[in-house]
């Protein structure tokens, strides 16, 4: 696995941007009071993982999961009209990102409509290392522990944990998925700013992991 690129369920974008898609628990760590989890893959007031074909409305590209593959996001909206579309929109920037890991491009219309600056161009070196080894990845990508906070009208900071203990690499020629055991490194903390554009899409323009954070881990 040292050799191939680790399972990323959103851009990482410091100088260790990897995730290493082996197994990672489940479960967050320590949850807020009022955290009662919301829209896990279903229709709840979370945003529900991707279904194999989900688009927006206002001319926002579609984005594309494979059947063996989804991202589940679970938290709740906060009734400010600006966190939430801030919230929804780092979503579908994770989405972005492994729906071009999927298709094998970088060049994906969604992966540039979602993030910008240094997070796109992290998202598309990590895109390419996928491209090159000739992997993708199957199975289930858990993000919880949402945290969000504005700066302005036009700029935000979510934090979340990402749990892959149920997502795995999966060779593109073969079919064959390289199934591992869960380790602490299987959960992985996020900090990201977001920037709203004159679209007003709320775009992911940094990130930055800490596998294996103990605030993630069960």
């Amino acid at each position: 696995m040292n050799r191939r690129p680790t399972l990323i369920a959103a851009l990482t974008l410091t100088a260790a941007a990897a995730l290493t898609l082996s197994a990672c628990g489940s479960d967050d760590s320590p949850k807020k009071d009022n955290d009662k989890i919301a829209g896990a893959d279903t229709g709840s007031s979370a945003p529900a993982s991707p279904s194999p074909s989900e688009s927006d409305t206002s001319g926002r590209p579609k984005i594309t999961f494979p059947s063996d593959a989804k991202n589940v996001f679970e938290y709740e909206k906060t009734g400010n009209a600006a966190k939430d579309a801030a919230l929804s929109d780092s979503t579908l920037s994770v989405k972005s990102l492994n729906e071009a890991i999927f298709e094998g491009s970088t060049g994906t219309k969604a992966l540039g409509f979602y993030n910008t600056g240094t997070a796109l161009e992290s998202s598309i070196t990590y895109v390419q290392r996928f491209i090159d080894s000739g992997d993708t990845w199957v199975g289930e990508i858990r993000y919880f522990d949402y945290d969000v906070k504005l700066s302005g009208n036009a700029k935000a900071y979510v934090t979340y944990c990402s749990d892959e203990s149920k997502a795995y690499i999966k060779h593109r020629k073969t079919q064959k998925v390289e199934k591992e055991a869960a380790t602490a490194n299987s959960y992985v903390l996020y900090h990201s700013s977001l920037t709203k554009n004159a679209d007003g899409v709320w775009q992911t323009a940094n990130v930055v992991s800490d596998r294996g954070d103990k605030a993630c881990q069960p």
